[in-house]
């Protein structure tokens, strides 16, 4: 009965079959699609660098300096002591005049002019036949004293009688000696030295402070020996 049994078993109750082998690889009905790989993104490129503004190059120009003021001519005359104080037959007295020409007018000929009022001559003078006082110029070239012009006179001689002179540049300093002695017979007495500056190339009509730049004066007096 049993092996009936057993038999009977096996074959009503046989063990259901087993399911097929896939073969390596091959989808099962339950095995779900794969999933898709995920897109590997490029690398971003690197934003670009922003190129800071160069500010344009600023030109910096020097303010011009202003121009010199205009500057004229002037004139120095000057003696140790500050006078020209003369004995008659004595010995002379030296004196400097110096002209510091401005940046406004170059000179071509420019010349120095000499004037005194005459003396009065006193009851015992005894004027002999040289001038009573005699003007004379050192030579800047050989260091020589020579007679220079000495006007005797009361009125003013026209500046366009004047001739003559020496260039004097722009901004330039000249400096001229000269000296002055009274002679034995002369009179005695004070009268100023005058000094004149005069641009002799000054066409007539030219007003009076063109055509005599410069002047100024120097004390002076004569006297008797003690």
């Amino acid at each position: 009965m049993l092996l009936g049994a057993a038999l009977t078993g096996c074959a009503d109750g046989a063990a259901p079959p087993r399911p097929a082998a896939t073969a390596p690889g091959s989808p099962t009905a339950s095995s779900a699609p794969p999933s898709p790989s995920p897109a590997v993104s490029a690398p971003a490129a690197p934003a670009a660098l922003a190129t800071p503004a160069v500010p344009a190059a600023t030109v910096t120009t020097a303010a011009a300096p202003p121009p010199a003021p205009a500057t004229r001519l002037s004139m120095s005359v000057t003696t140790p002591g500050g006078r020209l104080d003369l004995v008659r037959g004595g010995p002379a007295r030296e004196f400097t005049v110096i002209l510091r020409n401005g940046n406004s007018d170059a000179y071509r000929h420019l010349l120095l002019a000499f004037q005194m009022e005459a003396l009065v001559p006193e009851p015992d003078d005894t004027p002999g036949p040289e001038a009573s006082l005699l003007l004379e110029r050192r030579d800047p070239g050989t260091g020589r004293w020579g007679p220079a012009e000495l006007r005797i006179a009361g009125d003013l001689r026209p500046y366009s009688f004047y001739e003559g002179g020496s260039p004097l540049a722009r901004d330039e300093v000249r400096t001229e000696h000269f000296r002055l002695r009274a002679t034995p017979g002369g009179p005695t007495g004070s009268s100023p030295l005058m000094v004149r500056a005069i641009d002799t190339d000054a066409p007539e009509g030219t007003p009076e402070d063109r055509r005599r730049p410069a002047a100024s004066s120097l004390p002076h007096r004569t006297r008797r020996a003690s």
